[in-house]
Order: structure tokens, then sequence, then C-alpha cells
């Protein structure tokens, strides 16, 4: 099983170019694919399940006690990438829908294939997938005051705490609630252990899945929205350059060692854009152009992180020789 684990991981980048493309062609050839917009929540729910069933109970606490790293990659995803993307949205056209939908995107840090993406790229992936449950908690309860702030009074009209309580119900605490109690069922049972090796399988074939229910769903609903999409493009090639070299650069002014570095440029630049589809698609007026937005950032993050994944063993690498050679 750990083979095929592995070999799903290194493949991760092939696979899930493969789910848009099979999407994107059921989306043109196959009427009526809207409706799997319906599935969205549910499919998420699952990957984050999967996701968290991956963070051993021990492992949480080893999250809680690194305060170093804890504490610099919630100071580089909730402090320094906000004002990366305040300062890019004052780009954009003053919509506040399109805002909307870049904020949205860009101010909530991935918690799902970030994990295998950081490990391919020599990151400290394992310390990275024991802080996922609480990046996907503080981004909940962070956003929509991000929201308020840079959207200003035009916020209140768009921005719902319904959508955002469903979300940390069904996509936090549901999900991180069946990966503890599968844990414990792990340990005491044989046959606990067995599905929770079988489930440690699905995560990369779950992130896959979503990709495939949301750009089949989405595609066929843009229309006039592709101008949308063009307009924010450029903001988030920008973002794509700039977050991980912030992301690194604050790790290593506070001294963290290179893998944890990485972990943090990797968490910078990786954003939860599946996540925050429901929160967009919740918001009323929203369903041609925030679908449009979100979606053209999955598109450009996933050609970014095939730059990363050859890019991010570098930074560092002469600190680490440096100090193999010492020992």
């Amino acid at each position: 099983m750990s083979i095929t684990r592995e070999r799903l991981e290194e493949n991760q980048v092939a696979i899930y170019f493969v789910a848009v493309v099979v999407a994107a062609l059921a989306a043109y050839f196959v009427p009526g694919t809207t409706w799997l917009e319906s599935a969205i929540n549910p499919a998420l729910a699952f990957m984050l399940f999967v996701t968290f069933l991956q963070v051993p109970v021990a492992e949480l606490g080893k999250a809680f006690s690194r305060f170093k790293f804890l504490g610099v990659l919630l100071l580089t995803n909730f402090v320094v990438i906000p004002c990366i993307v305040g300062f890019l949205v004052q780009f954009l056209p003053g919509d506040p829908m399109l805002r909307l939908g870049v904020l949205l995107v860009l101010l909530t840090p991935c918690v799902d294939y970030v994990v295998t993406f950081s490990h391919l790229g020599r990151a400290d992936a394992r310390l990275l997938l024991a802080a996922t449950p609480i990046l996907l908690i503080v981004q909940m309860i962070a956003l929509p005051v991000y929201l308020s702030a840079l959207l200003g009074e035009n916020a209140a009209s768009l921005i719902q705490a319904g959508p955002f309580l469903h979300a940390f119900v069904w996509l936090i605490a549901i999900p991180l609630a069946l990966a503890i109690a599968a844990h414990f069922w792990a340990k005491t049972s044989h046959i606990g252990e067995k599905t929770s090796a079988a489930l440690g399988l699905l995560p990369v074939p779950a992130t896959a899945f979503v990709l495939f229910v949301v750009v089949a769903s989405v595609l066929p609903q843009l229309g006039s929205a592709i101008g949308a999409a063009m307009t924010v493009l450029p903001v988030y090639v920008a973002f794509a350059v700039l977050a991980p070299i912030a992301g690194w650069l604050v790790g290593r002014m506070l001294g963290l060692v290179p893998t944890e570095g990485r972990a943090i440029a990797f968490s910078a630049s990786t954003r939860n854009s599946l996540v925050v589809l429901p929160l967009a698609l919740a918001v009323p007026g929203a369903a041609l152009v925030l679908p449009a937005v979100i979606v053209t950032q999955i598109l450009v993050e996933l050609l970014s992180e095939l730059v990363y994944v050859r890019v991010m063993p570098l930074l560092g690498r002469s600190l680490e020789a440096s100090k193999a050679a010492q020992t």
C-alpha cells in the first residue's frame, strides 16, 4: 500500500491535470453537468476527512508544541500574505464581486494537496500536515474580518454568516471529529486499522475528484465571465511569484531551518480555492463571476506547483550542505 500511496503522491500533478482536462471535456461534450455543483460540498467534506486522517493525533500535539514554526506559519498566512493581497487587489477594477472572488481565494491557505506538494519540494510536510486543522479553523475565523476590512461597506451586502457557519461545521468540525474517531478505532480494532490504511490511499484521488466536480459543474456556467477570468489572471501570476518568496524570507529571517522554511513558502503560495468555492457560490449574484475567478486561480496554481516542486528544493541547499559537512 505504501508503494501505491507514494506513486499517487509522486504523480499527483499529472493526476490533477488529467482530472481537469476530463472535466473540461465532459463540460463541453456532455449536456447538463451543472448538476454536479450539488456534489461539491460532500466531495470536499470527504476530501478533508481523508486529509485529516493522515494527521496522527500525536502529530497534532507536535504542531502545537512547535511554537516557532506555528507562529511563523500563522504570521505568514494571516499577516504577510494579506498585506500582499491587499496591495495586488488595488490593480483590479472596482467591481466588488470581482475583488471578492480574488480575496476569497488568496486569503485562505490550502489544507489539502499543499502537503504532498511540499513533500515533493523537500519541505517538512509532516509538520505542515499536522498544522492543517489549525490553518483551516483560523482562516474561517479571520476571513470575514479581512473581507470587511478590504472591501469596506460593499462587504456588508455580500458576506453572510450562514455559509461560514455551514462550512465550519461540515468542512472542519465533522471531518476532523470523524478522523480522530477513526484514529482511535484503528488503535483498538484490526478492522479499523485495515480501514484506516485503505483510506490512506485516497487523499490524491479524492482531491482529483473534487477538481473534476468543480470544473465540470462550473465551466458551462462561465459564459460572459471569461472576461473576469482574464482580468484577474495577472494578479494570480504576480501572487504566484511573490507569495513563495515572501514565505521563504519570513521563515529565514525568523530562524527556521530550510525544510521548515520551504513548508512556509509552500503554504504561503498554495491557496484553499476548492474549500472556498462553496462560500463563493452562496454569495448572491455569484453564479457567473466568482466561480470563473476561483477556477482561474486553481489552474494558475497547478501550473505554478510544477515550478515550485523543482525550485523549492534549491532553497537553503547550501546551508544544508554546510551543516552536513560540519557533522
